[in-house]
């Protein structure tokens, strides 16, 4: 299976196994959402009849009964009818709210404000018939003060507890409502109805059940005079149920798939199309054409691999370019030299030539030179494959210039150079003494090379910071500024149409390579400085013991 269906395949997976746990969470919670819409049906419903009952309680009657309907209706969202017993509508909130009424449904709730007489025998009072009357009698003056107190505008609460009964009474006392007080029970006669008064003497025959029969008693006596019962029915035929949106979810499901799975298929194409290209110039380079290059767009991982691919390929492309100069270099310098060789054996084997001391000095030197060039051949490969092996001690760089100075002492004579040393202590370091005096040796014959009698040498030794430094400075003839980034090549002059004999120099052409490998192996630094006609400066940068 290629890459782009594996990576569709598991963002699929993931997509629809997400969607689909979402939609069952979902389902799960809008179940649990509608199990609680119905207890909350339930708990509307006695909310709504028992602010019905109270209404009545507390201002004695019915009217104004269709504003608290409509109240009611805004706060609990359900449809309300209040009716009579016998079925006359007394208020409706779809009427209220100016739309056409709607069926009922379910059977009706009862709301009953007449009190329920409880006998409170920490009161004092003996349990009888005088208490019962005393009660009848509070009830309906809490009648009359209710209806004063509301058609005067008072708000009314039911608080006070008397003989059993809840009570109305003012939420705030003033003189209106004091009024209202005295004008109640002035117009309350204390009055015993007969049919009440042969219950209560009923009720004291039958000891058993005396408060059973005493509340009856009660509820019969204050009936004519309580608000009356009402049916109040809660919702409407037509509402539908609540149903759960399957196909909704479903649908949202499918369309969260198909878009993960587009976005996974974009998402692939983008990244598969730069590593095809990769691929492809991966191919082609491992073919042999380092020329192949990746196109770059954007600044993200990808183009990031890409740059990367690009600057192998230029690596390899001038590795290769380099092997092929270098062949052709170490072809052209070991041509001339051989060609010299074979043409005076020949003479000499014809006859041409008679041998003389001179000859054979010449041929000699020709042959150590051959022989220099294919020993730094080897110690620059060596040095280039981390193979070259080092006998690393402390010394002294001091002591070390002081000897390359002995030992170069001679030809700097013979060639009319002044050869100096500027050293202001011992400066430590940790390297190999062999290879730093070849390093320090090929510097000093180079700069010989380029300085004319009369020029002067310095070999300087000094610290900075955490490194000693070596400087082998000249006053010779100097090198171009064009010319210094590729003084470090293998086999490189400055100027290629001249022979070495033309330049001056029987060196090999890698003395600086050497040196710059030899130097980076130590951990250290080779710089250079140089100004045409006035003079140049290496200086070598090693850490400090």
């Amino acid at each position: 299976m290629s890459f782009r269906l594996r990576v569709v395949a598991l963002v699929m997976f993931i997509a629809v196994t997400a969607t689909a746990a979402t939609a069952w969470l979902t389902l799960q919670q809008a179940s649990r959402e509608f199990d609680r819409t119905v207890s909350a049906s339930a708990e509307q419903q006695a909310l709504i009849t028992a602010e019905l009952g109270d209404f009545a309680r507390t201002r004695g009657g019915w009217d104004g009964v269709a504003d608290r309907v409509r109240e009611l209706s805004l706060q609990t969202g359900q449809r309300i009818q209040v009716t009579t017993v016998s079925g006359a509508v007394v208020a409706d909130s779809d009427t209220l709210a100016g739309a056409v009424a709607r069926g009922v449904t379910g059977p009706p709730l009862l709301v009953d404000p007449r009190p329920t007489w409880q006998p409170l025998p920490e009161n004092g009072m003996p349990l009888g018939a005088k208490t019962v009357l005393l009660a009848s009698f509070e009830y309906r003056v809490g009648l009359r003060l209710a209806s004063c107190l509301t058609g005067a505008g008072i708000g009314v609460r039911l608080a006070e507890v008397r003989l059993g009964i809840p009570l109305p009474q003012p939420v705030a006392y003033s003189a209106q409502s004091k009024a209202c007080e005295v004008a109640a029970r002035a117009q309350v006669p204390m009055e015993i109805d007969r049919a009440f008064e042969a219950d209560l003497q009923a009720c004291q025959n039958q000891a058993a059940r005396l408060i059973p029969c005493l509340q009856d008693a009660f509820s019969r006596a204050v009936g004519a005079y309580a608000p009356a019962q009402m049916r109040v029915h809660v919702g409407a035929a037509e509402q539908p149920r609540p149903r759960l949106p399957v196909k909704s979810i479903v649908l949202t499901a499918a369309v969260v798939a198909v878009t993960a799975v587009g976005a996974s298929w974009l998402l692939s194409r983008r990244v598969l199309r730069p590593i095809g290209a990769l691929t492809a110039a991966s191919a082609q380079v491992g073919d042999g054409r380092l020329t192949e290059r990746v196109p770059v767009r954007g600044h993200d991982e990808l183009a990031g691999l890409a740059r990367s691919f690009n600057r192998m390929a230029d690596s390899l492309q001038r590795s290769e370019e380099l092997q092929r100069r270098m062949i052709s270099d170490v072809a052209h310098e070991l041509r001339t030299p051989l060609a010299n060789l074979r043409g005076y054996l020949e003479a000499l084997k014809d006859g041409v030539l008679p041998p003389s001391p001179e000859l054979f000095e010449s041929l000699h030197d020709e042959a150590v030179l051959q022989q220099r060039i294919v020993d730094d051949l080897q110690d620059l490969a060596l040095a280039e494959a981390g193979a070259l092996t080092y006998q690393k001690t402390r010394l002294d760089l001091g002591e070390l210039v002081a000897t390359c100075k002995t030992a170069h002492a001679a030809l700097a004579h013979a060639s009319g150079v002044t050869l100096t040393i500027e050293s202001t202590g011992p400066r430590w370091v940790h390297a190999d003494p062999d290879r730093l005096r070849q390093v320090i040796g090929n510097l000093v014959r180079n700069a010989l090379a380029a300085t004319a009698a009369g020029g002067t040498i310095t070999l300087a030794v000094a610290a900075h910071g955490d490194r000693h430094v070596v400087r082998v400075a000249d006053t010779g003839s100097g090198i171009a500024e064009a010319d210094l980034p590729f003084l470090f090549d293998r086999l490189w002059r400055a100027d290629r149409a001249r022979g070495r004999a033309e330049q001056g120099t029987t060196g090999s052409g890698l003395g600086l390579s050497i040196a710059r490998q030899i130097i980076a192996d130590h951990g250290g630094t080779v710089d250079v400085v140089s100004v045409l006609g006035v003079g140049t400066t290496f200086t070598i940068g090693l850490p400090a013991a």
